[in-house]
């Protein structure tokens, strides 16, 4: 797909599982798991999945997944595994070395998303695309680096610190255009200053949906994760997009889904539901 500058891939770069009653919230398990079968441990499967924007001058990572930095008790317990997809294999089918990338934007700083900016490296974590900046939205960098009880655990501050000692990163304050031929849309529900990158020209528009829409199955809008911090903002700003989603013909890019690149949306009275998949890769 080519949008604007842009030659578009998305990219995956792992597989894993979270807690199905986590990702789905207040719906109940009888509505979910006919959408997503969960395993013995109530878990579903997902993928980390990132977007790879390709021009003349520039070669730009939307989120980098798990990452390889994890012990044999947390790769457990998420049941993390990059046998099948890791991002540098992926970018290697592309000829794209790790030093190729110029930028990583950050959508948010929770591990399943930002897990790949660094790698172990002959014993010691080292960023892993030397050449990159990495773009953060100044919210969420006050929160990682500062979190709740109700967060804490999905911020890991290995996955940055090296980052920050080397110069490599570069806050967001709004949702100023910092990188050409990307907008951006900042949302608040799932965690503070979610970056949602934008990707327009008059043919399509392509939307990041990250963990705002993580999954086909968390478009119609009360299906909102546990894991927000703010469900009821969730709900806001998905009433607000959904309906200039429908009436534009966006993209949305699915970064957990796992079956289902992308797809646009449709609207059926009050409810908004999956329109058409799209393969962001023909």
């Amino acid at each position: 797909m080519k949008i604007g500058p842009y030659k578009i891939y998305s990219i995956e770069t792992s597989e894993f599982r979270l807690d199905g009653g986590a990702m789905f919230g207040i719906i109940p398990k009888t509505l979910w798991e006919k959408k997503i079968p969960s395993d013995d441990f109530n878990r579903i499967p997902m993928v980390t999945r990132s977007l790879l924007l390709v021009s003349k001058n520039k070669k730009i990572l939307v989120d980098t997944g798990n990452g390889t930095k994890w012990s044999e008790k947390l790769k457990h317990i998420y049941n993390i595994n990059t046998d099948r997809y890791n991002i540098q294999s992926e970018l290697s089918k592309l000829d794209i070395k790790p030093e190729d990338i110029t930028d990583v934007i950050c959508t948010h700083l929770h591990f399943d998303h930002v897990g790949g900016n660094t790698s172990i490296i002959n014993g010691k974590i080292q960023p892993t695309f030397e050449n990159a900046k990495y773009w953060i939205s100044q919210n969420n960098w006050t929160l990682a680096n500062n979190p709740t009880q109700k967060d804490q655990s999905s911020f890991m501050s290995h996955d940055w610190n090296t980052l920050q000692e080397n110069g490599m990163i570069h806050l967001v304050k709004n949702k100023e255009q910092f990188l050409d031929g990307i907008d951006f849309q900042l949302t608040f529900g799932h965690t503070s200053g979610l970056l949602h990158p934008i990707i327009s020209d008059n043919n399509n528009t392509l939307f990041f949906g990250s963990d705002l829409f993580p999954t086909s199955a968390h478009i119609p809008i009360p299906w909102v994760m546990a894991y927000d911090i703010n469900p009821v903002k969730t709900v806001k700003e998905k009433l607000e997009l959904l309906p200039k989603m429908v009436e534009d013909n966006w993209i949305i890019f699915l970064e957990h889904d796992q079956n289902i690149q992308a797809c646009s949306v449709k609207q059926e009275g009050k409810h908004f539901l999956l329109n058409k998949v799209i393969s962001i890769n023909e």
